[in-house]
């Protein structure tokens, strides 16, 4: 790790004093190796690292605790300890194929330190697209499909994301797999009205930015037809509070977009909640099902 590396870390606290030990009497120095910075949120900073004793790559998430708003005790990791939400809610979802998954964690007096695994050759979505332009539908298909099923799969695990969005999913460039992270919007599934949000801007619904109330599925499918906009256009649909309540879906004619696909977008935005397709609808659209 790089001297400038050092003195982030001890500024942040990650080195400045021995962190708490794991259950085995392990530390967090004498298990990873930290190395550069691969994104920064609202909640805490990501790092590349590598587990000392065996070379895995690692993440290493960074979260401060004065930055932590939810917070759960759970008797079942210690002795009545209080964790970070996002601790409880990847515990849920450790079986969820398709989650990029919690490997262990330390706390120290003044933050939490989140170890997970880091698949190899990836990059998240919103550098893919980037990268790419918009993507083929073929390809976008592919992935979209991939994180219906995995959204499914965490809503059936009484787990709500809250925060949709090309940057919380990561492609494998090698074969195509897609990986959900960051849960630290997250809360428990319910059926009744949110209302607090999270999550980000331009990807939330329009009954929270008019009634700040929203439900968790219609909010959910909302946000998926955001991310499906960005993947074929190259970009969100809405940028603003008013294009949001708008909901008013363009296309561009140029990019020559199969009608089943823009038919897709636009009943994921449409501004009656009702009036949304459930996340099982979804898989079952002409689009999806194309091969």
């Amino acid at each position: 790790m790089s001297e400038q590396l050092v003195r982030e870390f001890s500024t942040m606290g990650l080195s400045s004093t021995p962190s708490k030990e794991c259950e085995d009497g392990r530390t967090f120095e004498e298990s990873y190796t930290v190395g550069s910075v691969l994104g920064e949120g609202g909640f805490g900073t990501v790092y590349a690292g590598v587990r000392n004793w065996d070379g895995k790559e690692v993440a290493i998430k960074h979260i401060g605790k004065s930055k932590i708003k939810d917070w759960e005790s759970v008797s079942v990791i210690a002795d009545g300890c209080s964790v970070p939400m996002e601790v409880s809610l990847l515990r849920r979802v450790s079986s969820v194929s398709g989650v990029v998954q919690l490997i262990e964690y330390f706390e120290r007096d003044d933050s939490f330190i989140l170890i997970f695994e880091r698949p190899e050759s990836c990059v998240d979505l919103f550098d893919y697209i980037t990268e790419c332009g918009p993507l083929q539908e073929t390809t976008a298909r592919s992935l979209f499909r991939q994180a219906v099923d995995v959204t499914r799969s965490v809503h059936d695990c009484g787990i709500f994301h809250r925060d949709l969005k090309d940057e919380n999913f990561l492609v494998d460039r090698d074969n195509n797999q897609l990986y959900l992270i960051d849960f630290g919007s997250g809360t428990y599934l319910t059926n009744d009205d949110y209302t607090h949000f999270d999550g980000t801007r331009v990807y939330s619904p329009p009954e929270w930015i008019s009634s700040r109330r929203y439900r968790a599925e219609p909010t959910t499918v909302w946000s998926l037809g955001v991310l499906l906009h960005d993947m074929v256009c190259g970009d969100v649909p809405f940028q603003s509070d008013d294009e949001i309540l708008r909901a008013n879906v363009t296309f561009d004619a140029e990019q020559q977009l199969s009608p089943d696909v823009c038919e897709l977008i636009s009943r994921c935005l449409s501004c009656e909640p009702s009036r949304r397709p459930s996340l099982s609808d979804i898989l079952q659209h002409p689009w999806m099902k194309m091969n």
